[in-house]
């Protein structure tokens, strides 16, 4: 199948599912493919045939888009360059979840979330160890008993019933030992914080030299700027006054060419399903004041307004609000 397909695929899987899927982020460079929103949950998903291809400074992209935009980042991938990736197990690169398309489908459009994740080792489960601990009690078991029963030393059984995962093996153990499971789901959509620990959110890169003095208006009329490397925008900008009436914007620059129109475009779309504003800064002014939802905003009216107000009022009259899902 080809990557377009995949693609494809998976935006048909998520608008069944009830998601307001974005346009596709045909540009490049691009962290991800598309963003998809379902009520409160938002997905910023990587679309890749082989996953291998999923590096690590994109990993750390998306893990600061996810913080950003209050996001989960998501790889759906079909392979490794050595194995097909199994239905039912979650994967993870570079701090990132990943999954199969029958298990996004079996997450998305049934509910179900996955049992098992791979890691170092193996294939694992979370295991519930109150539950555990409840029932080798009504058994009148020791702790040495079920580790006889397990084969595994007193010490791991007690840290089973602390929380601590298990293999799958030993999880099909219990559950036919007990007749009853035992495994708890993959919260997936909180970035699968219970059985990965999370790593530190990468630091921002420094922004490109030409958009420098973008981010110093943007600073100075009140906003935290966080600039990207690989999105299909150049940064995403937060109201350091957090008011109502201004929530968190994607931010584009360049000079307004045939390419920036399409990225304004584009911008527009994932701003409806991030619940952002969208603005483009153009290098020369330019007849038009928005691309879709997105602003047009010449650097050289910028440099003609001293009052911070103003540039707020600039973007918010010309770019559109998305609608609250």
């Amino acid at each position: 199948m080809s990557r377009g397909a995949l693609v494809g695929n998976v935006t048909a899987m998520l608008e069944d599912a009830g998601f307001l899927v974005s346009e596709r982020c045909a540009i490049r460079p691009k962290s991800f493919d598309i963003a998809a929103r379902r009520g409160e949950d938002l997905v910023l998903l990587k679309i890749l045939g082989n996953i291998d291809a999923f590096d690590g400074t994109t990993g750390e992209e998306m893990r600061r888009l996810g913080t950003y935009l209050n996001a989960t980042p998501m790889v759906i991938g079909l392979r490794t360059r050595d194995e097909d990736l199994n239905p039912g197990v979650v994967y993870f690169r570079h701090g990132v979840p990943v999954l199969n398309p029958d298990t996004a489908v079996d997450l998305f459009v049934e509910g179900v979330p996955p049992l098992i994740y791979a890691a170092p080792g193996g294939l694992y489960v979370n295991i519930d160890g109150d539950l555990l601990a409840d029932e080798r009690r009504d058994r009148g078991w020791s702790l040495g008993q079920l580790a006889t029963e397990l084969g595994v030393s007193r010490r791991t059984v007690s840290k089973y019933e602390d929380g601590m995962n298990a293999s799958i093996d030993v999880a099909i153990q219990l559950e036919e030992m007990f007749d009853q499971p035992f495994s708890s789901p993959v919260e997936v959509m909180e970035g699968a914080e219970d059985v990965h620990d999370a790593e530190p959110t990468p630091d921002d890169p420094d922004p490109e030299s030409g958009d420098e003095h973008v981010v110093h208006v943007l600073t100075r009329a009140g906003f935290t700027v966080h600039p990207t490397a690989r999105a299909p925008f150049k940064a995403v900008s937060e109201d350091d006054e957090r008011r109502r009436d201004f929530m968190p914007m994607l931010t584009g620059h360049s000079s307004f060419t045939r390419s920036a129109e399409k990225r304004a475009r584009i911008m527009s779309s994932l701003g409806e399903v991030t619940q952002t504003r969208s603005v483009y800064f153009t290098e020369g002014r330019s007849k038009r004041e928005a691309v879709e939802g997105t602003a047009l905003v010449s650097c050289e009216e910028l440099a003609d307004i001293d009052d911070p107000d103003e540039i707020r009022d600039l973007i918010r009259d010309r770019s559109q609000e998305p609608t609250e899902a």
